[in-house]
C-alpha cells in the first residue's frame, strides 16, 4: 500500500540522518497537525521525540507516541506493511520513555518503563531491528542500574 505520510516520515528520516535535523522537524511537526490516523500519530511522535532539543519535550513526544497506541490496529499496520504488527511497537515507544526517564532523573518512572518494555519483548521480530531493541534495552537498564543521567 502506498501511503503518502509514511513516505514522508521516511524522507524526514533521512533528513535527520543527513544532518539536517531541524528539517526533518519541520516536516515531521507538520505531518502531526493533521495525523488523524493511529499509525501515522504514534509514527510522526515517535520520530519527532528523537529531534528535540530538550529532555522535556522528547518525554512529551514519547509520551504521545504511547498514547496513539492503544488505536493502532494489526489490520491498520498490515495495510502499511503486511509483515508489521500493532504489538511490536510497544517495546520500542516504553523503552524510549525509560531512558527519557532516566535522563531526566525519574528512576521509578524508568523502572517502570523497562518492565513494560521486557514484558513485550515476545512482539519483536527476530530481525536486526528486534536485536537492536534488545541491546539498547541492556543498555539503558545498565545507565540506570549506575545511576546514569548521560545520553546514551
Amino acid at each position: 500500500m502506498t501511503d503518502v505520510v509514511m513516505d514522508e516520515i521516511r524522507r524526514a528520516q533521512e533528513m535527520s540522518v543527513a544532518g539536517d535535523r531541524a528539517g526533518a522537524r519541520t516536516v515531521l511537526e507538520g505531518l502531526w497537525d493533521s495525523a488523524g490516523d493511529p499509525l501515522h500519530r504514534c509514527s510522526v511522535a515517535h520520530y519527532l521525540a528523537d529531534l528535540q532539543d530538550t529532555v522535556a519535550d522528547e518525554l512529551r513526544w514519547d509520551e504521545r507516541a504511547l498514547a496513539a497506541f492503544p488505536d493502532l490496529t494489526d489490520e491498520r499496520t498490515r495495510a502499511y506493511d503486511d509483515t508489521w504488527r500493532a504489538r511490536a511497537f510497544l517495546p520500542t515507544l516504553h523503552l524510549n520513555l525509560a531512558d527519557v526517564h532516566r535522563r531526566a532523573g525519574h528512576p521509578d518512572l524508568a523502572r517502570h518503563h523497562l518492565a513494560e518494555t521486557t514484558a513485550a519483548l515476545d512482539a519483536l521480530p527476530g530481525d536486526d531491528y528486534g536485536a537492536m531493541i534488545r541491546d539498547a534495552l541492556v543498555r539503558v537498564r545498565d545507565a540506570l542500574a549506575a545511576g546514569s543521567t548521560a545520553p546514551l
